[in-house]
């Protein structure tokens, strides 16, 4: 008696909790975490050594974006000390990996013991928050070419750190959610140009001057992956032929011989997504497709009807985040992009991606409990 009276009380407790979130929001959260562990599972199997730590950072992720979940966002809108601690707690954590080991030519983790943390993905949140708090406060006067400047200071600190790494994946991540946001807030026109112009300019200068030896490689590869089949252009041509390979309906679970023989390169992480098409062939890809596009759409609506333009920008800058890497990633597993090193979200190994995804859930889901009129 005693039994089913608690379990009676832990299922009102979860209903009540799922009524005042978003249950859409945590379906598609919840589908697209159980296709990465399969995808992985056919990549490796049980046995391999990224398997098991990939279902346990999973775990913790959705454990994080519950908990976060319960936290009053409204502490980040009203008060700056938390989101400029934030802020420049990621940026120290950046600068301490410029002293760290190289890893494939970048100084981007930071390790201790037998895990690593990436602080870039940290602070892409960290920044969207600070964009957010910055902008909701002066939505009226942001066609003021000053705060464009302030707010690209914000940009600027750690997107030179970031390319000092170098990682340049992450950077255009940073400058699309900053250019995203800027333009919601209401950028005037004739500013926007501007800032375009010296995007050419700047991008034509670090061609000539800022680009390392592999990083030109990458670039050249993409436009002609043949020119070196078994050098840099071989990841972008076995990308092709595990995707092609896949057809309509895959090869099936384990079966893909391009992932899991090996001749597909970082087939659980940044050519994830191959990996999948070339088990569940163009169906498999429609599908996680699908449930990235409800989740964004989940979070955009939550963005829509909420209270404040602090929580309308946090929403959007979370759906930037989540977007520009799968859309950068997918277009780089398909050879239509020069290779970044961006994880596909929601499906490639990473644990520092996966909590960050688990922190922004969180805080979408926070926005809907306590500020959403949903």
């Amino acid at each position: 008696m005693e039994l089913k009276k608690n379990s009676s009380s832990i299922t009102r407790v979860v209903s009540s909790y799922l009524a005042n979130t978003d249950a859409p929001l945590w379906g598609a959260f919840l589908a697209l975490s159980v296709i990465s562990i399969i995808t992985l599972f056919g990549v490796g199997g049980i046995s391999s050594a990224f398997f098991g730590r990939h279902v346990v950072t999973i775990v913790v992720a959705i454990l994080v974006a519950v908990g976060v979940s319960f936290f009053n966002y409204r502490y980040l809108k009203n008060y700056s000390a938390p989101v400029l601690a934030a802020y420049f707690v990621g940026i120290i954590l950046l600068l301490v990996t410029l002293l760290s080991p190289s890893i494939r030519g970048t100084r981007a983790w930071i390790l201790f013991g037998g895990f690593s943390l990436e602080p870039s993905e940290l602070v892409k949140l960290a920044l969207i928050i600070v964009m957010a708090k910055y902008f909701s406060q002066r939505h009226t006067h942001i066609s003021l070419f000053r705060h464009i400047v302030a707010s690209g200071v914000y940009l600027g600190i750690p997107l030179v750190i970031i390319l000092a790494q170098p990682d340049l994946g992450s950077s255009a991540v940073l400058v699309a959610i900053w250019l995203g946001m800027l333009l919601a807030a209401g950028i005037n026109k004739r500013h926007l140009a501007l800032l375009l112009g010296a995007g050419i300019v700047v991008a034509a200068l670090a061609w000539q001057f800022g680009l390392a030896p592999y990083q030109r490689d990458r670039i050249l590869a993409f436009v002609d992956p043949y020119k070196d089949p078994t050098g840099i252009g071989y990841n972008i041509i076995q990308s092709k032929i595990a995707i092609g390979s896949g057809g309509w309906f895959g090869k099936g679970l384990g079966q893909g011989t391009q992932a899991s023989l090996g001749f597909l390169p970082e087939a659980y992480n940044d050519f994830a997504f191959a990996a999948l098409a070339e088990q569940f062939g163009l169906v498999g890809v429609a599908v996680i497709l699908t449930l990235i596009i409800i989740l964004l759409m989940r979070i955009m609506s939550i963005a829509q009807r909420s209270e404040n333009n602090f929580a309308k920008l946090c929403c959007l800058g979370i759906t930037l985040f989540i977007g520009t890497h799968v859309f950068v990633n997918a277009s780089v597993n398909l050879g239509i992009l020069p290779i970044t090193g961006l994880p596909f979200s929601f499906l490639s190994y990473g644990g520092s991606h996966w909590l960050a995804l688990g922190i922004g859930i969180g805080i979408v889901q926070g926005i809907k409990r306590h500020g959403s009129s949903l």
